[in-house]
């Protein structure tokens, strides 16, 4: 076991941000920990799902399954059915990152799905594999939260862990660990929509500053006490704007 987890929020394929962070990773020392939604919304949604299939299986980086990986499993499964959805949350940056600008216009959903499968089999049979948690010393990494209403957290439905939000949020955490997560930015957990800091409530941290939105993305390190360093970059491109 390392010594120090290092976990990064929602990275939404902001690229540029995820190498900044990923400057301060030391695998001698670090368990990397990303906490899911590498794609969608961030142009460069491809070169994220791919470096962290590689830090994954090059370094051992845990890397969580977030809504955004399943949004993109459920499309490419279900692409008729899934398509309008998923490109209004995002998913024509993946989609085009993946294949080529345009390919939304130019081609069916299937066709979309079937070329997606084909070329990129290894990605998305590694991301079907994504685990929902990951559990060191006392603390507990999910993208989204757990159901604190079961009387033992490891009941949580699969959903939950990369849905859930405000029963989360607002109940009271009994489970004995620190809940680490990202999926709803910490500008609204905040209240003001304004402030990107690390929501901390509860025993519960919330590490997803928005950075897609315009806000920043955090690089958590932990060790068995505590937070040792908060790493934070601010997106100083601006926010997305969905092309629909």
């Amino acid at each position: 076991m390392k010594k120090y987890v290092y976990a990064i929020g929602d990275i939404h394929g902001e690229y540029e941000l995820f190498k900044k962070l990923l400057a301060y990773f030391d695998s001698t020392q670090h368990q990397l920990v990303l906490i899911g939604d590498l794609n969608d919304r961030g142009k460069r949604s491809k070169e994220c799902l791919l470096l962290g299939k590689n830090l994954a299986e090059e370094f051992g980086a845990i890397y969580l399954r977030g809504n955004h990986e399943e949004y993109l499993l459920q499309f490419l499964t279900y692409p008729e059915d899934w398509f309008s959805s998923y490109l209004h949350n995002g998913g024509k940056e993946t989609i085009e990152s993946l294949l080529h600008t345009g390919a939304c216009e130019e081609y069916s959903p299937t066709e979309i799905a079937l070329m997606i499968r084909s070329r990129y089999r290894d990605l998305i049979d590694f991301l079907t594999k994504r685990p929902l948690y990951y559990e060191w010393e006392d603390y507990l990494f999910v993208h989204a939260g757990v159901d604190l209403a079961k009387k033992d957290w490891h009941d949580t439905a699969s959903a939950d862990f990369i849905w859930i939000r405000e029963p989360f949020h607002k109940g009271k955490n009994r489970t004995g660990k620190k809940i680490v997560f990202g999926h709803t930015i910490t500008p609204m957990l905040h209240g003001d929509m304004t402030t990107t800091d690390l929501w901390l409530s509860d025993n519960k941290i919330g590490i997803d500053g928005g950075g897609v939105f315009g806000g920043s993305i955090h690089g958590v390190i932990f060790d068995k006490n505590g937070i040792r360093q908060d790493i934070e970059y601010q997106n100083l491109h601006g926010p997305w704007q969905p092309e629909f």
